[in-house]
C-alpha cells in the first residue's frame, strides 16, 4: 500500500464537487482479541475493518519496541518506533514494516514528537521526512507539517496543517444524541485528500505519549 501525503488537502479541481470529510470509528481494542494486550481496530463508515494494530502491549516504549500498522488483511502500512532517551518523546514512522534497521533513513515518513515535556494532554508536532531540515534562506528553520492540539486523553484533539487548517479530528462516540460509548471507543473525522494512513499512525502515537496508567 503506497503512502500519500498530502498535509495540506488536496483542493477540488473547478468544477469539480469536493466530497464530505470521511468518518471513521476507532476502537481500541486488538480485533484478534489477544490477551493481555491493547490494539487498535479502525473500521471505515461501512463498519469495515480498515487498520488495525495487534500485540500492543501494556508496557512502557523502553520496553515495548516498535509498533507496527497494519490494513485489514495484516499487510504492514507504517511501522512506529519510539526513539529512545529522547526529551521529547520522539517516535518515528517508516514506511511498511520499516525495512531493515540500517536502511530506515531511506523509508523514514515522519517524526512525531511533544514540542515540550511540559506540554498537556494532548499535543504534538509532526515534521514528515526532511521537513525538519528546511530552512529558509535567512537561516529560519520552518515549523512543523502537522500540529496535533487538544485533550487525547478525553478523545477531543484536531490535527491542523502548515496553514493552520484543521485536517482531521477526534471526538467521543456516540449512540444517538446523548450516550457516549466510553473512551475505547472514539469517533475520527479525516477531510478529502488527507492520508489516512498517517492521520491512524499519528493517533496510535499519541495513544502512547498520552496514555492513560493503565490497571494492574
Amino acid at each position: 500500500m503506497s503512502i500519500r501525503i498530502h498535509p495540506k488537502g488536496r483542493r477540488p479541481e473547478e468544477g469539480e464537487v469536493e466530497s464530505p470529510a470521511r468518518a471513521w470509528t476507532v476502537w481500541k481494542k486488538s480485533s484478534m482479541a489477544f490477551v493481555g494486550t491493547d490494539g487498535f481496530s479502525v473500521y471505515d463508515g461501512d463498519g469495515k475493518l480498515a487498520f488495525r494494530v495487534e500485540n500492543y502491549a501494556r508496557m512502557s516504549k523502553y520496553r515495548l519496541g516498535e509498533i507496527l500498522l497494519m490494513d485489514a488483511v495484516g499487510r504492514p502500512v507504517i511501522c512506529l518506533r519510539p526513539k529512545i532517551l529522547s526529551m521529547h518523546d520522539q517516535w518515528n514512522g517508516y514506511v511498511g514494516d520499516g525495512g531493515n534497521r540500517r536502511a530506515c533513513s531511506n523509508s523514514l515518513l515522519f517524526t512525531m514528537k511533544r514540542p515540550s515535556v511540559l506540554c498537556g494532554s494532548g499535543k504534538a508536532v509532526v515534521f514528515l521526512r526532511g521537513s525538519d531540515e528546511r530552512s529558509m534562506p535567512w537561516g529560519r528553520v520552518l515549523g512543523p507539517d502537522f500540529i496535533i492540539e487538544g485533550s487525547f486523553r478525553t478523545r477531543c484533539c484536531e490535527i491542523h496543517g502548515v496553514g493552520g487548517e484543521a485536517l482531521a479530528w477526534t471526538s467521543p462516540k456516540k449512540v444517538g444524541s446523548s450516550m457516549t460509548l466510553g473512551d475505547d471507543v472514539f469517533a475520527l473525522i479525516v477531510v478529502p485528500g488527507v492520508s489516512h494512513e498517517l492521520i491512524v499512525a499519528f493517533i496510535v502515537v499519541m495513544d502512547r505519549m498520552y496514555s492513560k496508567t493503565f490497571a494492574t
